[in-house]
């Protein structure tokens, strides 16, 4: 197989939405900081929403970027908390997978503490091949020709391959 088809792993995204500033929030970065072993970072509300006491600019989540090493790692672990099963609506056009988990304590090694207590969250994960870089520089920057896109059966192959999921 031609090594610039293969379909490698840009990035994983892994976000808790708290929905309010405060402890909850730091309870959320610091059951992320120690899943990832990486520091998180905030997310802050676009607009004004008064039905859920949201004002524009507040932190209401946290999410951390994991790539390399650790991106294997972390999506090797959730899928394990879900029973490494997807569905296929999870995958879309661009070839990206998004799920969630509603428990952090359904990983497999998390333990409930209840300083913290229990949250829920998102992964997504970015799929690129060889070559992607073209889209992202600064000079000479070109679009991704259609023959060289990700596709979601691409995705999903590389995804039962590597990480053993069953597609439902």
């Amino acid at each position: 197989m031609n090594p610039m088809e293969e379909v490698i792993i840009s990035k994983a995204t892994i976000n808790i939405g708290v929905g309010e500033a405060g402890e909850a929030l730091a309870k959320a970065e610091k059951l992320i900081n120690s899943i990832t072993g990486q520091k998180s970072v905030r997310t802050f509300s676009k607009v004004t929403n008064p039905e859920f006491g949201i004002r524009k600019n507040q932190p209401i989540g946290c999410k951390v970027t994991l790539r390399g090493e650790k991106a294997d790692k972390a999506i090797k672990m959730v899928l394990d908390g879900i029973g490494n099963k997807l569905k296929s609506r999870q995958f879309d056009s661009q070839g990206n997978v998004s799920f969630g988990i509603n428990e952090h304590i359904d990983i497999p090694g998390m333990r409930y503490d209840p300083d913290i207590g229990i949250y829920g969250m998102n992964v997504s994960v970015t799929f690129e091949k060889p070559g992607y870089r073209i889209k992202k520089r600064k000079i000479q920057r070109k679009k991704i020709p259609a023959k060289h896109m990700v596709t979601k059966e691409d995705t999903m192959k590389f995804m039962q391959e590597k990480f053993q999921i069953e597609i439902i």
